[in-house]
């Protein structure tokens, strides 16, 4: 495949040719032909179109390490390396999201869950590397599949409010009969809170009036996974 150029060559800027190579290599050969700071490279040039960014692509990978904690930043965190704005920020973080709303479609909707294993890629992607805490509820059917999952809770660094009617009533409306139990921990420690310990009691007890199974409850880092049922804590 080739690829046509959108302008003539006359007063092309010296980069233009570099790109062209870039996304043709990138065309012909996939990722596996290209160094991690060349994939950010080509991305940016989608917001830059009259500027060398191999600079910029470079200081990213130098200020964050890798490709995954760069894709975790936040906003205004990637808008502090230099060459950095609003646009290229958005983009990246628009790769992310596109990339968790893919792994939700592709192993969680619809998914037997019989072990953590079988989601923790998933939920270290969508809140693992989250800087705040989030609380996430995912309603299975009685075959054990995912039906609907929502976040239940917001909260700061290391406080999280969550209201126990509100999952109850919404796993009355999609009709559940068990529901998996998701929060992170920011700062990385897998411990769980005596509030955490507390509602997992809470809720176990009132999905037990409901029929309503609480199958587990999942601590997530960006790097680990605490199951509560694998502890002996429900």
């Amino acid at each position: 495949m080739m690829i046509k150029s959108d302008n003539g060559s006359a007063g092309k800027p010296l980069h233009a040719g570099h790109r062209s190579r870039l996304r043709q290599r990138y065309l012909e050969n996939g990722e596996g032909s290209m160094a991690e700071y060349e994939m950010l490279e080509l991305l940016l040039t989608y917001t830059r179109t009259q500027k060398d960014v191999k600079p910029e692509a470079k200081r990213l990978l130098h200020r964050f390490g890798s490709i995954q904690n760069i894709l975790d930043a936040d906003i205004d965190i990637l808008m502090e390396v230099e060459g950095i704005g609003i646009q290229s920020a958005l983009l990246v973080k628009l790769v992310k999201d596109l990339g968790t709303i893919y792994l939700r479609q592709k192993h969680v909707k619809r998914k037997k869950v019989s072990s953590p294993a079988d989601i923790i890629d998933y939920l270290r992607a969508s809140i693992g590397s989250n800087s705040n805490e989030q609380f996430l509820v995912l309603y299975l059917n009685t075959l054990n599949e995912i039906v609907a999952e929502e976040v239940v809770g917001d909260g700061i660094v290391n406080r999280l409010t969550v209201y126990p009617r509100r999952i109850f009533e919404n796993a009355l409306k999609h009709k559940a009969s068990a529901l998996i139990l998701v929060h992170n921990h920011p700062a990385g420690s897998l411990t769980p809170s005596a509030y955490d310990l507390d509602l997992t009691a809470k809720m176990r007890e009132t999905g037990a009036g409901l029929g309503i199974a609480i199958h587990d409850h999942l601590i997530v880092t960006k790097h680990s996974v605490l199951s509560f049922y694998d502890r002996g804590l429900l």
